[in-house]
């Protein structure tokens, strides 16, 4: 059990952190691109998409396809992806538990802020029976002016809490997420559970993590002190 906070609030990235999304919305992606003409591996498709917003991904797309993605087929992406995401998604092991140590521990200061769209992000959060646990603290970086890597999203969090962004900890799984923490002046841990979607230690300690978590057993005792 957490004991006392060693921070102000606890904000969560969503995919990847409390959500086994990524495999899932990657792999729609990918079937979409290749349906545009780009013969992309898994491997590629991970690298060059995981962790950011599509929309600001759209240079490798038309350099590769020839189409410039637009607000249309993003649209279309989303609701394959929703569809996906229905279908197959799972919480992160230990995560529902986590949430509701840290909950409990913050006295319900805890977020999710992602780089997601607000549709997607409420949804899996109800799927997985974390929702209530977040309250309106719901921040999607699609709703600010920039998105991770920049600390907007954090900031807003951060002041939707009221507590100072320097005094927050963050929970990250991406380089992409872990430098809009640190831009933001919190505390990140960085998630690293393996796997070909997982960003590896080196990167997420090179990008800014304090430390580097492999399971989520080990997450409350990085926000507790005895």
């Amino acid at each position: 059990m957490l004991s006392r906070p060693k921070f102000s609030a606890v904000l969560f990235d969503c995919d990847g952190v409390l959500v086994d999304s990524e495999s899932i919305t990657n792999a729609v992606l990918r079937e979409m691109l290749m349906e545009l003409g780009w013969n992309i591996s898994q491997e590629e498709c991970i690298s060059i998409f995981i962790g950011k917003a599509l929309k600001d991904q759209w240079e490798p797309i038309l350099e590769n396809t020839g189409v410039r993605i637009d607000e249309q087929w993003i649209g279309g992406f989303r609701r394959r992806r929703d569809v996906a995401l229905r279908e197959n998604l799972q919480a992160i092991p230990g995560a529902l538990e986590v949430v509701k140590e840290a909950s409990a521990l913050y006295g319900g200061k805890i977020a999710c802020a992602t780089g997601a769209d607000r549709a997607k992000v409420e949804m899996q959060l109800s799927i997985t029976g974390m929702a209530p646990f977040f309250g309106g603290h719901i921040y999607s970086g699609m709703e600010y002016a920039h998105s991770k890597p920049a600390p907007d999203v954090y900031l807003a969090a951060a002041s939707g809490l009221e507590i100072d962004p320097a005094k927050a900890a963050v929970v990250e799984d991406t380089v992409t997420g872990v430098a809009a923490g640190i831009a933001a002046g919190a505390t990140v841990f960085g998630y690293c559970p393996g796997g070909p979607i997982s960003s590896t230690k080196e990167k997420l300690l090179a990008a800014g993590a304090s430390e580097v978590f492999t399971g989520m057993d080990q997450l409350p005792g990085l926000l507790s002190q005895d």
